[in-house]
């Protein structure tokens, strides 16, 4: 984020304690987190993952979710791919058209179905964090239902989300609720994230257990499922240099907190209406 985006994210009135991202205020604090773990151990095994799907320049990947549009950005200018930013928010959207930005095109989520793209438009599609804002078992399957939609037959999806189960420990950038007993399928937790400017911002958010994921993904009509979890020896070799010098990264280095889920459209199954 450019220095003036860092200014404009840090003067707008913030969200209240513990409430979702909601509103042009809510979009312009989500702006400046600073997500540096996701740098380290998430964003860039997303992109590994497409990658070694074969996604790269002449794709289209829809990046379901895309917030404020900075990992459409960078898929764009890493894979050389033709990425199209998708949200619920248009408030999120309206910050994701910064000037500059190597997203191709942006569209409204709408009543569950993204407005103007057409069933099987896309490549792949990338999903990050979006799990967390979704409260209940039917909801996660109508998201996933939409993105297979969007999906070509056999095209890759990608999704990171966080392990609810890594309760109680401080990451760079991120803090899981606190530790207890294994969180249900969309039970609220509360999970902060830190700014740009040091401070944190608490939200709720829902948890999603790793187990839970593939089962709902092959409600959807996904098949070929697999995770990782991505360690700090491997981000050596994936992240940014700089970020990975940057700090010790004890938390990270001893109990990853991220998880990155791969599944293909099932080939077999028709695509849902």
């Amino acid at each position: 984020m450019s220095d003036d985006g860092k200014r404009d994210s840090q003067a707008a009135a913030e969200p209240a304690e513990g409430t979702t991202w909601s509103g042009t205020e809510g979009a312009r604090a989500f702006a400046a987190v600073e997500a540096a773990t996701d740098w380290l151990l998430g964003y860039p095994f997303v992109f590994r993952a497409l990658a070694r799907r074969g996604i790269g320049a002449g794709a289209v990947i829809v990046d379901y979710g895309c917030g404020p549009g900075k990992v459409a950005d960078r898929a764009a200018r890493l894979l050389g791919a033709r990425v199209i930013g998708v949200d619920t928010s248009p408030e999120m959207l309206a910050l994701a058209r910064a000037p500059g930005t190597a997203v191709a095109e942006f569209h409204l989520v709408e009543g569950g179905r993204t407005a103007g793209l057409a069933d099987g438009c896309a490549d792949a599609v990338m999903c990050s964090h979006v799990l967390a804002s979704l409260p209940d078992e039917e909801t996660v399957v109508s998201v996933f239902l939409e993105v297979r939609r969007l999906l070509r037959p056999g095209g890759p999806f990608v999704l990171l989300s966080t392990d609810p189960d890594c309760g109680g420990t401080e990451y760079a950038s991120l803090r899981i609720g606190g530790p207890g007993p294994a969180r249900a399928p969309g039970q609220e937790l509360s999970v902060g994230l830190r700014r740009t400017d040091g401070t944190w911002q608490e939200v709720r958010n829902h948890a999603w257990p790793v187990a839970r994921i593939p089962v709902l993904l092959e409600r959807a009509g996904f098949r070929d499922v697999l995770q990782e979890r991505p360690t700090f020896d491997e981000a050596r070799a994936e992240a940014d240099p700089e970020l990975v010098r940057s700090r010790p990264w004890t938390a990270e280095r001893e109990r990853p907190p991220l998880v990155v889920t791969t599944a293909l459209a099932d080939t077999a199954r028709a695509i849902p209406r």
